[in-house]
């Protein structure tokens, strides 16, 4: 009884831990070059995030080898900045860019890098665990047309409703 119970704790706590099955995670990952700040160029809409706007992310070391997580983004409604703090570890090994985060305790959520500009590290497209997460990140708050297009394509080909993105303003 008691190896059934830590087998359900450890599903529940790692529940979200899954991919979409048209995902991939880039591999020859960079953490180094990853670090930093990124601007959410686009998103599929969420809760966590409806209404905001010059929404960033701030990813640094964190001594234990994971990546601190400082999301921030502007809600217009509220007059005033929103901030979550969060954690972040690799799920499988520090060169594939499959990561596990964490906003509220001992619960993660898969963050999957599926594309990325390899050279520079300046745009990078992210899923969560499932085709209702879709991010596009960049290091300015702008981005060049072929680079919108080509997250297009790549997102539809995936399975991502990307008629449903939200461009962010910044």
């Amino acid at each position: 009884m008691k190896h059934i119970l830590i087998i359900m704790i450890s599903f529940l706590l790692n529940g979200c831990l899954s991919m979409p099955e048209t995902v991939t995670p880039i591999q020859k990952f960079e953490l180094d070059k990853y670090l930093g700040t990124w601007y959410e160029i686009a998103r599929l809409d969420h809760s966590f995030e409806r209404g905001l706007t010059k929404v960033s992310a701030e990813y640094t070391l964190r001594k234990d080898g994971g990546v601190s997580v400082l999301n921030r983004g502007f809600s217009q409604s509220k007059g005033e900045w929103k901030e979550a703090e969060g954690k972040a570890y690799f799920v499988n090994s520090a060169d594939e860019g499959f990561l596990k985060v964490s906003f509220f305790g001992p619960f993660y959520g898969s963050y999957i890098i599926f594309d990325v500009d390899k050279k520079n590290y300046q745009y990078a497209f992210v899923s969560g665990p499932n085709v209702s997460y879709l991010w596009l990140l960049s290091r300015t708050p702008d981005v060049k047309n072929e680079v919108r297009e080509k997250f297009m394509k790549r997102s539809q080909e995936l399975g991502f409703d990307t008629e449903n993105l939200i461009w962010v303003e910044h």
